[in-house]
């Protein structure tokens, strides 16, 4: 082709448009082009390292891999413009894909060593690869980056899979006005479970099972000629078919249910229910919701808490990624701890006084994957009379020990600070933890920037969730123009430095257990949290994960609005590497810790690795600039 038809499709195609011309002039004369007939492999899995990276001229060539099964996981569709080959070729290893042709196709091939160069004096080709790839490989499954078998054998996946491409049940409907005689004869005649209630626009406003037959209407002696509107749960939960299933997923569990409605372009397009999710992947996270809910003893609480494990393992080989596997744990987590609640407080009698359950630390972040330490608090009403106060300290401080043995029986660890509800400092009522704050905020001391670090994540689990919400809005107003106070957090998000030396080597323990390895949540994930964290508290928003923060700040602040997406891509990729070495570690039958050895990276790994930290060192460096923590005075 003529060299100028190349150069003009590269001008066109990104990264490359930001060369400059002379050098794009010497980048066309060294590509080559292929033609590949339809249905020809380019790439093969487990193939000898590829040494061109292929960039589409004309057609499209599907990538995927296949089990051991021989299942096809189909990662990816590719067209004109885009390329082929980069991971293999960076990485020297084998291909972990195949990638062939859906129609004729036209590549042209860039030799490696152009690539490399590229890479190396082009900072713009060389974050547009990362970026690109790393959203990639952040979503791909675990058994493709771990080159094992998937555990299933079904080839949907939860974070793959949009509602549109399963088979829905399909939907049957009486109008609000219908008696419940009629409905129930409705579902017998068509032996279906659940019934969806419209108006009379056809807008599905509730719904109607098995369930709400026998328990409103059969054990309540209901008149059944009243209309099914009386006994219908709305509103309806909705998700569209474009979402993707693990969205349902997560509104099910969120929304205790197990039926959910399924719509397309504001039309009633079918239901799924969590019967459908366990034909479909083997088993599902709203059914260990369900069976914690249904456990009536601290022993079988206990039993069950042992299938949270399993659904994170679950979840990984899904290839979910480490935000929603944490959405996904916190929503279990939350109903263990409830059910735990409600069985103490049945056999304590009701409390005194409303009171609100808080978990703070990773729990309060929504960040928590396998069990870590305790991390509570219990806020409770303000009591008007001294007596009133007795009973309610006495009340509280037996479920709060209570509560602490249960769950260090369910796995959850004592936290070695005594930050927990069963230490009587932290189960106090609301004025007493306005006070906290106040004195923590005007006053920052060590322990107060220690204790900020840790409570002031804190988010409600369980109980009376005004008093959380209220004790919030308290925190957001005493912050407001507090830079002494800010200028002390900020020392904190800045005093661990990510570990890189100065050679962009690693920076690992010499000596000991973990000699020639790295703590990646104290070297890494921590300053990263404490970074976002200092963000929100300057901007005095609500939010506790750090996702959400980084979200909500990002038209907020001037640091986040530029690295905002840079820093929530380095928050998934350093989460995901800390749950797969814990994973592999409960795997091998090991306690499950955070301590990384650089060199089990491969080249692509080590790369964004490094990229994460240098970011994170970064805007330390920002931080440094406007704080000046080393001095007394804000700057």
């Amino acid at each position: 082709m003529d060299i100028f038809d190349i150069i003009d499709f590269l001008i066109d195609t990104p990264p490359f448009q930001s060369i400059d011309d002379s050098k794009l002039e010497k980048i066309a004369k060294g590509l080559t082009a292929q033609f590949y007939p339809k249905g020809t492999f380019i790439l093969k899995q487990d193939g000898r390292p590829n040494n061109f990276l292929y960039l589409i001229y004309k057609g499209g060539v599907k990538v995927y891999r296949t089990t051991e099964t021989g299942e096809e996981i189909i990662i990816d569709f590719r067209g004109e413009r885009d390329t082929i080959g980069f991971l293999s070729l960076l990485e020297r290893e084998r291909t972990n894909a195949n990638a062939v042709t859906i129609e004729d196709t036209i590549c042209y091939l860039m030799a490696r060593d152009t690539v490399l160069h590229l890479l190396e004096t082009n900072p713009f080709v060389s974050d547009y690869f990362l970026q690109s790839h790393l959203d990639k490989y952040i979503n791909k499954p675990l058994g493709s980056i771990r080159s094992t078998p998937f555990l299933y054998s079904s080839s949907r996946h939860l974070f793959k899979t949009r509602l549109e491409d399963i088979a829905l049940k399909e939907v049957k409907t009486v109008t609000e006005n219908t008696t419940i005689r009629d409905s129930a004869g409705v579902m017998s005649a068509n032996r279906i479970s659940s019934l969806i209630i419209v108006n009379k626009d056809g807008d599905p406003v509730g719904i109607i099972t098995d369930r709400d037959l026998r328990d409103r209407v059969v054990s309540q002696a209901r008149n059944v000629d009243e209309p099914v509107s009386n006994i219908m749960s709305p509103p309806a939960v909705r998700v569209d078919t474009k979402d993707v299933c693990f969205e349902a997923v997560l509104k099910m569990i969120q929304h205790n249910i197990h039926h959910i409605i399924v719509m397309r372009n504001g039309q009633l397009k079918g239901m799924l229910t969590n019967h459908d999710l366990m034909v479909m992947q083997g088993t599902s996270p709203i059914s260990v919701v369900k069976d914690i809910e249904g456990r009536n003893t601290l022993d079988e609480l206990v039993s069950e808490s042992r299938n949270i494990e399993k659904v994170i393992s679950l979840l990984l080989k899904e290839g979910a990624k480490a935000s929603s596997i944490t959405a996904i744990i916190t929503e279990i987590n939350d109903r263990l701890v409830g059910r735990l609640l409600e069985l103490i407080e049945k056999r304590l009698g009701a409390p005194p006084l409303p009171y609100c359950w808080i978990v703070f630390g990773s729990e309060g972040r929504k960040e928590q994957t396998y069990k870590t330490d305790q991390d509570n608090a219990i806020i409770y009403q303000d009591p008007k009379k001294d007596a009133e106060s007795r009973v309610a300290e006495e009340y509280f401080q037996r479920l709060a020990e209570e509560m602490k043995d249960a769950l260090l029986r369910c796995g959850f660890p004592l936290c070695p600070g005594n930050y927990m509800a069963a230490n009587s400092k932290w189960c106090q009522p609301l004025a007493t933890w306005e006070k906290y704050f106040s004195q923590w905020v005007h006053t920052p001391t060590s322990d107060a920037i220690l204790a900020s670090c840790i409570v002031f994540d804190f988010r409600p689990a369980y109980g009376d969730f005004s008093l959380a919400q209220r004790l919030r809005s308290n925190l957001i107003k005493i912050l407001k123009n507090q830079d002494l106070f800010l200028k002390h957090m900020a020392q904190i998000s800045v005093q661990v430095r990510p570990p890189l030396g100065f050679f962009r080597t690693f920076v690992v323990e010499r000596s000991g257990e973990h000699k020639n390895h790295l703590n990646l949540k104290f070297t890494c994930l921590a300053p990263l949290i404490n970074i976002v964290r200092l963000f929100s508290l300057e901007n005095r928003i609500p939010e506790t994960s750090t996702i959400e923060r980084i979200h909500a700040l990002s038209h907020r602040h001037s640091v986040v609005t530029e690295f905002g997406g840079d820093l929530e891509h380095a928050f998934e990729f350093l989460s995901f590497l800390r749950i797969r070495r814990q994973h592999a570690r409960i795997e091998e039958g090991l306690e499950p810790d955070n301590y990384l050895d650089p060199n089990e990276l491969n080249n692509f790994e080590r790369k964004v690795f490094k990229e994460s930290c240098q970011l994170i060192a970064k805007v330390q460096d920002i931080i440094n600039k406007k704080y000046n923590p080393g001095t007394g005075s804000i700057l």
